[in-house]
């Protein structure tokens, strides 16, 4: 049997690695280079999070998802996921209804301990904070970051040493569609690839190769910074971990100083929409301005701090923000795995099996969840860390 993938970011990669591993022979196939520059996952840092407000459903799935990139360390020989532990803070107190106070609940119902955190104590424990702004908070010893490049890099080179057929650079294939099922895959030159089934797993370009879908993905663009600090003690990981500042109220995360001496802050909420085949991704002066003031109101210590990098993060929204991972009920053999919507990445250890799920059309939580819904429109995206009013 047979599959072809269409696009090697986190979730083509990691499926095609789960279709291999079920004894399939497995064609990934992307029309750049495996990290692609553009794509989601290439950036230096993912965080990783078990905390999901009243959503049981991710936290349990994360819960897997933690034990998978504790195992991926040892297995890939690197230490790719660095558990940091993991700060949510907020200017006001933590009360119901919350993203914040509910993710706590949330924790501790599943027997997880996290830390309350007030003023004081954030200013002794995490000393570059300024706790004018944001006086309460909590700490989750369990979560962190992964260096998602590299990841994406050690698991594609993972796939091509067990024999995953990797095509990178020859051109766009599409599905190719006859009579209410999937052929294989066509390309933009005319080549045809037979398969027994094909995964869409294209990120942001999903709407371009599954068109009658693509009024179901939105594709925000979301500004990253790098700053680079002169004082790099305070940001060093042990007083510094990942963050999230009033998460669904601003969006605003952030990073420990990575190894190259930069400091990542970006945002995760509304976005603005972005052609994914747009090359040019700058970051606009206005979505500068707000990060940098954020940055230096709630981190005097970057005051002085350069402006070394900035990109644009282009998610691919479904409209509900969960994810997408459904076979098409009108073309048999045809699987999309899409709409990561920003939080998908954390989840990589675990998306080759509900892929798997998937195709053997298992009964599990997650099937509705994340099945075939065409009918999505906006506004709302539900996921719980964008809650935004």
């Amino acid at each position: 049997m047979r599959s072809v993938i269409l696009g090697g970011g986190i979730f083509g990669v990691t499926t095609a690695l789960a279709l291999y591993q079920e004894g399939w022979d497995v064609v990934l196939i992307d029309v750049g280079t495996i990290p692609h520059p553009l794509a989601a996952t290439t950036d230096i840092s993912k965080i990783i999070r078990l905390d999901y407000g009243t959503d049981g459903d991710y936290v349990a799935l994360m819960e897997e998802a933690i034990d998978g990139w504790r195992r991926w360390n040892d297995e890939l020989g690197a230490s790719l996921f660095h558990e940091t532990g993991v700060l949510f803070l907020r200017s006001k107190p933590l009360e119901t209804g919350g993203f914040e106070y509910d993710s706590i609940q949330s924790l501790t119902a599943r027997g997880h301990a996290v830390q309350l955190l007030d003023a004081a104590e954030i200013r002794s424990r995490y000393p570059a904070w300024n706790t004018d702004l944001y006086p309460f908070g909590y700490f989750n010893p369990v979560g962190g970051f992964a260096r998602s490049g590299e990841v994406l890099a050690a698991l594609v080179q993972r796939a091509r040493d067990l024999g995953v057929h990797v095509r990178t650079g020859q051109g766009i294939f599409r599905p190719w569609l006859h009579s209410g099922r999937v052929l294989g895959v066509v390309s933009d030159r005319g080549e045809f690839v037979h398969s027994d089934i094909v995964v869409v797993a294209a990120g942001a370009w999903t709407g371009k190769l599954v068109p009658h879908i693509a009024q179901a993905f939105r594709t925000p663009g979301q500004p990253v910074v790098h700053f680079q600090p002169k004082d790099t003690r305070l940001f060093d990981a042990d007083r510094f971990p990942v963050f999230a500042a009033d998460i669904s109220q601003t969006g605003y995360y952030g990073f420990p100083l990575h190894p190259n001496g930069v400091l990542k802050i970006a945002n995760h909420g509304p976005g603005r929409m972005v052609d994914a085949d747009d090359s040019v991704r700058h970051v606009l002066e206005h979505e500068l301005k707000e990060i940098v003031e954020f940055a230096h109101n709630a981190l005097p210590g970057l005051v002085d701090s350069a402006v070394v990098d900035t990109r644009l993060c282009l998610y691919c929204d479904s409209w509900d923000g969960h994810f997408w991972i459904a076979g098409d009920p009108d073309h048999s053999g045809l699987y999309v795995v899409a709409g990561g919507s920003g939080h998908g990445f954390k989840f990589a250890p675990t998306i080759g099996k509900l892929v798997l799920d998937c195709i053997a059309k298992k009964d599990t939580p997650y099937i509705k969840k994340f099945g075939w819904r065409p009918e999505l429109r906006p506004p709302r995206i539900a996921e719980e860390a964008r809650r935004q009013p």
